[in-house]
């Protein structure tokens, strides 16, 4: 039988602290295997940590990178960590980056700078990128479209934008990653969204701890509900949810450069 991925989730996150191996373990019985997501230097150092145990090799993943919240503490000690954990052999993406006009707690300018070092970075590297857009599509898509070439590839965490900004997306050759909201039931645009989304360029995550979806919502999000994500769209697509366990599994070992798939004890 196939398994989920859950291709973004933040245990390394406080709200995990009494529990951590459990939740570990609770996902791991249930999904084929996920990715730990950096949001600054100190959270990727330790979600590094997480992807190199050994106990649970090709099982847990992670990304480096500074998050849009974080940027204005992204001095050059920071970003040089960041690139260091990059060469990591379980760290597979940079990320996440990107842009957050909601809650501005980085200056607009200084958000632009950083996700224009980390793009350099990505090129460079040539690591795929988790990318975070909130608020901020035109000026995103100002600095995505020069560099969108050469990514390799794209992956639009925690998707919230419109049809027309996931076509967008979607023309830049992204993957686009659905979160609990879009169970929500007032989520109309981002369920539109999502039945846009072609099945060879979807992914879903859980965004843990945060954004549980409808049938856990107002719990602390952990990654086995990305089950409960699953679903949800099985059911927006009209497959079944072992199709969509297949597509997406295969989806997420591409956009992670994951060649093979993790092996999975029986």
């Amino acid at each position: 039988m196939a398994q989920f991925v859950d291709t973004h989730g933040h245990l390394q996150h406080e709200a995990f602290n009494h529990d951590r191996q459990d939740v570990l373990a609770r996902a791991l019985d249930q999904l084929a295997w996920l990715v730990v997501v950096g949001d600054d230097a100190p959270a990727s150092r330790v979600a590094a940590a997480m992807a190199a145990e050994p106990s649970t090799a090709g099982r847990v993943f992670a990304t480096a990178g500074m998050h849009p919240h974080n940027a204005a503490t992204a001095d050059d000690d920071q970003m040089e960590t960041v690139r260091r954990l990059l060469i990591e052999p379980r760290v597979v993406a940079l990320g996440e980056i990107g842009l957050d006009y909601h809650y501005e707690f980085s200056p607009r300018a200084v958000q632009r700078d950083v996700l224009r070092s980390q793009l350099d970075m990505a090129v460079e590297m040539r690591m795929p990128v988790v990318f975070h857009c909130r608020e901020a599509e035109d000026d995103f898509a100002e600095l995505i479209e020069p560099v969108a070439q050469d990514l390799r590839p794209g992956i639009m965490h925690c998707f919230g934008g419109d049809a027309q900004f996931a076509q967008r997306c979607l023309e830049w050759g992204f993957y686009i990653s659905f979160a609990g909201n879009v169970t929500f039931p007032k989520a109309n645009v981002l369920q539109e969204s999502a039945a846009a989304v072609p099945l060879d360029h979807l992914l879903i995550e859980t965004d843990s701890p945060y954004l549980a979806p409808q049938p856990v919502r107002g719990q602390r999000c952990e990654p086995v509900h990305v089950l409960h994500t699953a679903r949800f769209l099985a059911d927006l697509k009209n497959i079944d949810l072992e199709t969509l366990a297949e597509i997406t599994s295969q989806n997420a070992r591409r956009a992670f450069s994951i060649p093979d798939p993790p092996h999975v004890p029986a």
